[in-house]
């Protein structure tokens, strides 16, 4: 009786904490949907064409796109509506704002880091942004040269291997690269392309949220590539 006594304890306690965990995030749930918050009132279509115009811009008179930062500051300081994402690389020379026409503050939702890809805390702010503020369009926006792609690719075609957590980030690119080794083209560049279209196919299946929201045709999820050299962001299919 005593072995059984202590056996049943730890699951006793472990349903119990994981009660309260649903009880919690349940709570959670119920009180952001009575908040006020915020959200856009601009469609897919909408989003997408800003950014297309803004791109344009960008590459034909960067030098107009500029910003009264000052006053957008204020105005979003309270709240904040943005009315599209990007999942885009850490590259320094692929900031998001301003290669999208000089976007000021409070209007794109932005999670980087190098290879543009989706791990949970970027699922999970995927999630948050489509969720939360309502946004419609997420662009999963790769660029030429990438240096986190050739590693993969370095990985595919001469067994190369990277230390640490840049090996790990570098994995998670190569089934990208071994599907376009090859290929006609640049082995790179095909990686890019290849790599931004499945992050966008994983974020529109893999994650619940997004999936339903793009079954009620509220969310689109693009894959995109930002050229280093004349600017332009193409917008794959």
């Amino acid at each position: 009786m005593c072995i059984e006594q202590c056996q049943s304890a730890p699951h006793r306690r472990r349903f119990l904490a994981l009660s309260a965990a649903n009880i919690a995030v349940a709570s959670f749930w119920s009180r952001r949907a009575t908040c006020a918050v915020p959200a856009t009132n601009i469609t897919v279509d909408e989003a997408l064409a800003r950014l297309k115009s803004g791109n344009e811009k960008f590459v034909a008179a960067p030098q107009l796109c500029a910003l009264d930062l000052l006053k957008q500051r204020g105005e979003v300081a309270k709240a904040q509506t943005p009315w599209a994402a990007v999942i885009g690389c850490s590259d320094s020379r692929v900031p998001p704002e301003l290669l999208f026409g000089g976007l000021g503050v409070g209007q794109i939702f932005v999670a980087r880091n190098a290879g543009n890809m989706v791990d949970t805390a970027t699922m999970g702010t995927i999630e948050y942004g489509a969720e939360h503020f309502g946004i419609p369009l997420f662009v999963v926006m790769g660029h030429s040269r990438c240096g986190a792609v050739a590693a993969a690719c370095a990985v595919v075609e001469k067994h190369e291997k990277f230390p640490g957590s840049v090996g790990q980030m570098v994995n998670a690119i190569v089934p990208a690269a071994r599907a376009v080794y090859g290929q006609s083209g640049d082995f790179v560049d095909n990686a890019v392309r290849e790599s931004a279209k499945r992050t966008a196919q994983k974020i529109a299946t893999e994650s619940e949220i997004v999936g339903s929201l793009i079954k009620a045709q509220k969310v689109k999820v693009l894959a995109a590539r930002y050229d280093l050299d004349s600017g332009q962001v193409e917008f794959l299919t």
